[in-house]
């Protein structure tokens, strides 16, 4: 059992996302005090990962004033699971089939542990500090290397019997459609939206078409969702077409769970959200085309007012403070 500390008034809050690890120190009021990173990708072993976070964090605990300052750690994680503590067959992280997260954190650090899907995390800090202050329904889509979503109705996270509720992501918006190498499904949404897809829809756009763009002078292997954009606002008419391509896919995505959900607000968060008007215009339009009409501008579509660094590592400390 993890020793439980007689002085708790800090947490740790981790965000392990298919790129890299962000993890902080967080007092009670939600202030970030001190934060990091790992590279998530450069362990394909999980131990020699929970090695290093465990390495870089107690630097920061260090600085903080000590292990006894602290209740416990929040983990935001792909497929990351309430009820049992492990990550489950996430396609975007090295490791495969089910990782006993919280065990193998727990034990390192001798602290609780807390675990949960990493755009629930996301959520949890919206709903705390951001833009979803004060709501009781949303929704919260982030936008990164996959697409990753948390449910909130009736002021709480939707789990589901299983702790797996809310995967937007990998519901198929395109019958037969895109493969998405992680899942091995066709026509995900995070085939699409999710800056992986945007860089998909870029090298297809060009192979089929003999229009001339800037994205011309990309290697294949050097494009990304950052050149589209760096092509779009010059002007680049291709590129701007991927962007509303993949607003449409998500328009009609997030209008599907419009009608599901009725929620007050979407509230989108993460790096292809950079791109502004280029993605939000065409998912608005596109969401409301497809609503019928009882759900007609109802619904706000908003971009988070957190960090995007620091929102899913306030969410995952916020689980220590909830944490039983």
């Amino acid at each position: 059992m993890a020793t439980k500390s007689v002085n708790e008034q800090l947490a740790i809050g981790v965000d392990i996302g298919g790129t890299g690890t962000k993890f902080g120190i967080v007092d009670r009021n939600g202030n970030l005090l001190f934060s990091s990173d790992i590279s998530t990708r450069d362990f394909a072993d999980f131990d020699s990962f929970v090695s290093a976070l465990h390495l870089k964090l107690m630097e920061l605990v260090e600085k903080a004033g000590g292990i006894g300052k602290f209740k416990g750690i929040g983990i935001g994680a792909p497929n990351g699971n309430f009820y049992s503590g492990t990550i489950e067959y996430a396609p975007n992280l090295p490791w495969r089939g089910i990782i006993p997260l919280a065990k193998k954190v727990q034990d390192k650090f001798n602290l609780n542990v807390t675990v949960t899907n990493d755009a629930n995390a996301a959520a949890i800090g919206e709903m705390m500090y951001g833009a979803a202050k004060g709501m009781k329904d949303f929704v919260m889509i982030t936008l990164g290397t996959g697409v990753g979503s948390g449910f909130v109705a009736n002021g709480q996270l939707i789990y589901g019997h299983d702790g797996f509720a809310g995967e937007l992501g990998h519901n198929i918006i395109i019958p037969d459609g895109r493969l998405h190498e992680g899942t091995g499904k066709r026509g995900s949404l995070e085939s699409y939206a999710s800056a992986t897809g945007v860089t998909a829809t870029a090298i297809e756009l060009l192979a089929n078409s003999t229009e001339d763009s800037l994205l011309r002078q990309v290697p294949v292997e050097e494009m990304s969702s950052k050149k589209v954009y760096e092509a779009a606002i010059q002007g680049d008419k291709l590129a701007k077409d991927i962007f509303e391509y993949t607003g449409r896919i998500l328009g009609i995505a997030l209008a599907n769970t419009v009608m599901n959900l009725s929620p007050e607000a979407i509230i989108l968060f993460g790096g292809l959200t950079k791109a502004g008007d280029l993605i939000l215009k065409p998912t608005k339009e596109h969401m409301e085309a497809n609503l019928i009409e009882v759900f007609h501008n109802k619904v706000k579509l908003l971009v988070s007012h957190l960090k995007e660094s620091d929102a899913a590592i306030l969410g995952a400390s916020a689980l220590v403070w909830d944490a039983k």
